[in-house]
């Protein structure tokens, strides 16, 4: 049994049962039902994670930035130059990036992956190598990685969750690098959702006119070219080696490396917290391949991309953060994670109305 098999067979959907007594336990702490809005919904998520009421607070927690190129690159879907992924690998680990200071600022480790940088990396304290290739293919020419590549990619990333796990982790965080990735979370929103290019595709890394046009007839090319127009997957099959192919025909090394990395989280039995649209795609491929694992993502916050909100609104999940983020890295998701350990620390640390003392309304 491959790993990949093995991590499938492993998901469980969240515990019902802990969920339940999860919202009990929320209306009898002394505060009005549902005073907390939606951090009571991340409470009881990660009390069906966990099997356990109170949920075990999430920490500590870990970042894993998956790295990789795109060969559509060369149809200038983008004004960056391929070679600022390898410059911001670079600048991960020596610490100068934003996903850096905000993970200084609440206290989470930094895992740099190279799934597919179109470089050859020094070793380096921080760096984990999965490189499967030097980039994707242009996938507006046929297909962006084989079937193998994509696997052994979506293998890399349980195998990072599972490493990081084993390590202490108690929660996961998605992370993400590569020049011209929003390109193909487009297409792969598309291909997993059915939406047409021209609703999913947005500016990226600050693409003007011109480029956001010629980007949105790449991505529905990239469809054409690989027989994906807006097909959705779960309509065409829904089998996992259908949900592959898609991977494959149109996503990055990255996303099927974030798509395991979410996998393995959820055979883990840890949440993970999504940041934005290249998580959002790449869940979207989770999804596919084994639907329970959404019960362990959290929505770190919802990017100002345009196909990020559909694929939330397709996995039915709710950002926690709105704060019209474009970066990647990761970045949005750390700004979630105090907010997700606050919602479990209400469960550990509020007293309940009998325990204070305090009268409850009448019910």
């Amino acid at each position: 049994m491959s790993v990949l098999e093995q991590t499938l067979a492993a998901i469980r959907p969240a515990d019902r049962q802990a969920m339940a007594d999860a919202r009990a336990h929320q209306d009898r702490l002394t505060k009005p039902r549902g005073a907390l809005g939606v951090l009571e919904e991340v409470a009881v998520r990660l009390a069906g994670v966990a099997s356990a009421c109170p949920p075990p607070l999430p920490t500590p927690a870990a970042l894993a930035i998956f790295a990789a190129d795109h060969g559509v690159h060369a149809q200038g879907v983008t004004p960056w130059p391929q070679e600022v992924t390898t410059q911001m690998v670079a600048n991960f680990l020596a610490g100068g990036a934003v996903a850096n200071a905000f993970a200084a600022q609440v206290g989470t480790s930094v895992t740099v992956v190279d799934v597919g940088v179109a470089a050859d990396l020094p070793q380096a304290a921080g760096l984990v190598s999965r490189k499967i290739a030097y980039g994707t293919a242009d996938m507006s020419l046929g297909p962006a990685m084989t079937v193998p590549q994509a696997v052994a990619a979506v293998e890399a990333g349980i195998s990072v969750a599972r490493d990081l796990v084993a390590a202490g982790a108690a929660c996961l965080i998605s992370g993400d690098m590569g020049i011209a990735n929003t390109t193909a979370s487009a297409a792969l929103i598309c291909a997993f959702t059915g939406k047409d290019a021209a609703e999913t595709t947005g500016r990226g890394t600050g693409a003007d006119d011109a480029t956001l046009s010629r980007k949105i007839e790449i991505v529905r090319r990239a469809l054409q070219v690989n027989g994906v127009p807006g097909t959705r997957v779960d309509e065409a099959g829904g089998s996992v080696a259908g949900a592959v192919r898609t991977l494959a025909a149109v996503g990055g090394l990255e996303h099927a490396a974030i798509a395991g990395f979410i996998l393995g989280a959820a055979a883990a039995r840890v949440p993970v917290i999504l940041d934005g649209v290249i998580a959002g795609s790449a869940a979207l491929a989770a999804a596919a391949l084994a639907p329970d694992a959404i019960d362990y993502c959290v929505a770190g916050h919802r990017s100002a991309e345009p196909g990020h909100a559909i694929a939330l609104g397709h996995l039915g999940l709710r950002a926690l953060v709105d704060l019209e983020l474009r970066l990647g890295e990761g970045t949005g998701a750390l700004l979630a994670y105090p907010l997700v350990s606050a919602a479990v620390r209400v469960m550990h640390d509020v007293a309940t109305f009998d325990s204070a003392g305090v009268t409850d309304k009448d019910v």
